[in-house]
């Protein structure tokens, strides 16, 4: 059996192989599917400091080559999270990853506290795609100094590594990450979801009630690799690779433009077992190529 094991800051994780948050639930919602354990890290559904609602429907949409979702973000919030969900998030033998999510610093930090509380929980994902609402809305994500300071501000209250899930809908993604990293960042995870549309053209009306909605699946995976390889080139910290994965093929490119690990989103609703599919997949290819570690992989692009 090659050897899978990759570190993520200081969390040691036994495969590259990670569950998108947003398209795998609380983790349970699988467990009759896959063998959640077989995973390398689990990374649960965003959580807000009170529960949200989300968008009114219709909110999912398939596109050529992918969706178009606009949920916004509905989730139990963080307290029911630790009431309802982590009993059964402590039966598995994987780290379980919470994504955290903020209008403002103060909400961050609020979450991340009480997180870090929960010896389950063994990193958190900040996703700083959210708008600042004492900055006029603007996005964390979108400003490289209003990124690194939430992530300063959230490492003021947690022990746990940070892992920065950046936003593809801005000027230049490595100078997000960067900033992240600048602040404290133990990693960075992407691309988010690609802003986008889809109109009805008989009622000449969107598809989403919303009016627009986060691209994700196979159309966005060559944008999300050309960026995994120009931020890997550019920071210090592990990144991990997310977008349109849906085979071992799409993972291993990724990890061979320089990604540490990878996440599986939108597979997963085609077919849950997406995630150990794609494991086994990763297992038979270094196998077959005689490939004893999966660092003999990683950031190996030849572009000379």
């Amino acid at each position: 059996m090659p050897n899978l094991s990759v570190d993520i800051g200081n969390l040691k994780i036994k495969n590259p192989i990670l569950t998108a948050s947003g398209t795998f639930g609380y983790g349970e919602e699988y467990a009759s599917f896959i063998n959640l354990n077989d995973l390398g890290g689990l990374i649960v559904k965003g959580l807000s400091l009170h529960p949200r609602m989300g968008n009114p429907p219709p909110r999912i949409i398939e596109t050529a080559s992918g969706m178009l979702n606009a949920v916004g973000l509905q989730n139990v919030g963080v307290q029911a999270f630790i009431n309802e969900k982590l009993p059964f998030l402590e039966t598995l033998d994987i780290p379980v990853l919470a994504n955290i999510l903020g209008e403002t610093v103060d909400e961050y930090q609020a979450i991340a506290e009480k997180l870090s509380q929960k010896s389950v929980i063994a990193a958190l994902e900040v996703n700083i795609s959210c708008p600042n609402v004492k900055q006029g809305g603007i996005a964390f994500g979108a400003n490289p100094d209003e990124a690194m300071h939430v992530v300063r501000k959230i490492k003021e209250v947690t022990h746990l590594p940070i892992i920065v899930k950046l936003s593809p809908n801005v000027t230049d993604i490595v100078v997000i990450a960067e900033a992240v990293e600048a602040g404290g960042a133990s990693a960075v995870s992407l691309i988010n979801t690609i802003m986008g549309m889809s109109i009805n053209v008989r009622s000449r009306t969107p598809h989403l009630k919303n009016t627009t909605g986060g691209l994700s699946g196979p159309a966005i995976k060559p944008i999300a690799l050309r960026m995994v390889w120009q931020v890997a080139r550019r920071v210090n910290v592990p990144v991990i690779g997310i977008g349109g994965i849906m085979t071992e093929i799409d993972a291993l490119e990724f990890l061979i433009a320089g990604a540490t690990a990878v996440q599986i989103g939108t597979a997963n609703f085609i077919n849950p077992k997406a995630t150990t599919d794609i494991l086994n997949g990763i297992v038979s290819f270094m196998e077959a190529e005689k490939i004893d570690d999966i660092h003999d992989l990683i950031g190996t692009l030849k572009t000379d």
